[in-house]
């Protein structure tokens, strides 16, 4: 793990910075996996069927690479809302050498409008081409998506891919890729309890880290607990290093050019209305070459839709690097 890091039991629950750590629901009823053995959420027909084909089950759409290069366009023709994907993230702009990122992710249970819509919080750890077919990512977070899950629950879910979300990769374990070694956390399983407005706050924190010396890139959950890994031989430009990593919240909108849709991202509020109301990330940090754990000081942030979802970003003592991020999508800043 990187320094600085320590191996801890927790039982996912805990005061700290005002905030709680949570766990998971499957928990709450007692359940555990056999020893050697790991959870699996079980996929069913109806999930198969709420799908476009059993090809799409499980991925993310190939719409998705034009969406996040055309983010980083400003003068992009759609970048507002051309591709459906609108975001609302904190990017680190300094040297393109990282071998991991850390957050504490705020989790809520935003409302989606369209059973094919979704709405995320993550973090993205990339390289290679943006514009090109060979980009390289490693995702993690909270999801709430009807489509994929048959639910509006937000559940922990990962991702990868190594060729701009072309043909390779998916989500959690439905396909092979990723490998789980933690019989407690299951991958897709619902996060519970989850956040309100004016009451508790509750949130995850994720590591995404490469292992130094066997190159795999790791993935801890809560308090140090390892979930698993995505080996190295998965991955083209990540069998290096990442050169960018990205932090915060997506929706689909799949009605662009009609009225804007009402899905929710994070709280379903602005960013502008600050802890208890707005969802948050905090205390960004990166894994350098030294495999040290060091504040994100230098990042960027981006909203290509500010009437719908925003991001004010801040650094204090206590949460570091943080942003409040969200909003409501349809509503009298956003038609």
């Amino acid at each position: 793990m990187p320094k600085g890091m320590k191996m801890a039991e927790t039982n996912g629950v805990g005061e700290r910075n005002g905030s709680i750590n949570v766990w998971q629901m499957w928990h709450q009823m007692g359940r555990r996996c056999p020893k050697g053995t790991v959870p699996i959420r079980r996929s069913t027909v109806h999930d198969v069927l709420r799908s476009k084909s059993l090809y799409h089950f499980g991925k993310k759409s190939s719409r998705y690479a034009a969406a996040m290069a055309a983010r980083r366009r400003a003068d992009a023709p759609d970048v507002v809302s051309g591709n459906g994907h609108e975001h609302a993230i904190a990017y680190t702009t300094g040297s393109g050498e990282v071998y991991g990122a850390k957050a504490t992710i705020n989790v809520w249970d935003p409302s989606i409008e369209e059973v094919n819509e979704f709405s995320l919080s993550q973090l993205w750890v990339l390289s290679g081409s943006f514009d090109g077919s060979d980009l390289n990512s490693i995702e993690a977070g909270w999801q709430v998506s009807p489509e994929l899950y048959g639910d509006s629950r937000p559940r922990l879910f990962t991702y990868w891919t190594s060729d701009s979300y072309q043909a390779t990769g998916c989500y959690n374990l439905l396909c092979s890729g990723f490998i789980q070694t933690n019989s407690r956390i299951a991958i897709g399983a619902a996060i519970s309890p989850v956040s309100s407005t004016g009451g508790n706050q509750f949130d995850v924190t994720i590591l995404i880290w490469k292992d130094p010396k066997l190159g795999n890139w790791w993935m801890s959950f809560g308090d140090s607990t390892l979930v698993g890994y995505w080996p190295t031989e998965l991955f083209t430009h990540l069998t290096d290093r990442a050169t960018m990593v990205e932090w915060g919240g997506e929706v689909v909108n799949s009605r662009p050019n009609d009225h804007h849709t009402s899905t929710q991202m994070g709280s379903g509020h602005y960013a502008e209305a600050g802890f208890g109301k707005a969802s948050y990330f905090r205390n960004l940090e990166i894994v350098d070459s030294d495999n040290s754990l060091s504040s994100a000081r230098d990042i960027s942030t981006l909203a290509e839709n500010t009437n719908c979802y925003n991001i004010k970003s801040a650094y204090n003592n206590e949460w570091g690097t943080h942003f409040y991020y969200g909003g409501p999508g349809k509503s009298p800043e956003c038609p």
